[in-house]
């Protein structure tokens, strides 16, 4: 069984998520430069096995496409192109980057970590992938 690994992807930004090894528990991994996601994903890859992706969707209240939306269907296809043997899904973001600042702010985190992004990046990613392994168990 290979680890799920979630992509928070961003322009500047791509936090990243995976599972355990059992794929129960979803946990905040890494933040990198857009520019560098495929070949980190790529050495990722190499040395784990992943089972899928999970891309998240930036969506409006409205379920209308962002100014971002375009952005991560380019990637999502670019994520095809280069993984063809590996599934992606896609998941709805709305409201991650929020959750992810209360959970950080319910853990103590101080002030200055809350403010870097990279951290609420990899914390979005995390709670994108739980979404996902939530929805697979209903």
């Amino acid at each position: 069984m290979g680890r799920i690994l979630a992509i928070d992807y961003g322009t500047k930004r791509v936090g990243l998520a995976a599972t355990d090894v059992l794929q129960i528990i979803a946990n905040p991994l890494e933040t990198v430069h857009a520019k560098d996601v495929l070949a980190y994903l790529k050495d990722y890859v190499q040395r784990e096995p992943v089972e899928a992706f999970v891309l998240g969707m930036p969506k409006r209240l409205s379920g209308e496409d962002t100014d971002a939306t375009q952005h991560v269907v380019g990637f999502h296809r670019l994520l095809q192109k280069t993984f063809p043997g590996i599934p992606v899904h896609l998941v709805d973001e709305r409201f991650t980057s929020k959750m992810a600042q209360q959970a950080m702010l319910a853990g103590g985190m101080k002030k200055k970590d809350r403010q870097d992004k990279g951290n609420v990046d990899r914390i979005s990613a995390a709670i994108i992938l739980q979404s996902y392994l939530d929805s697979r168990t209903i």
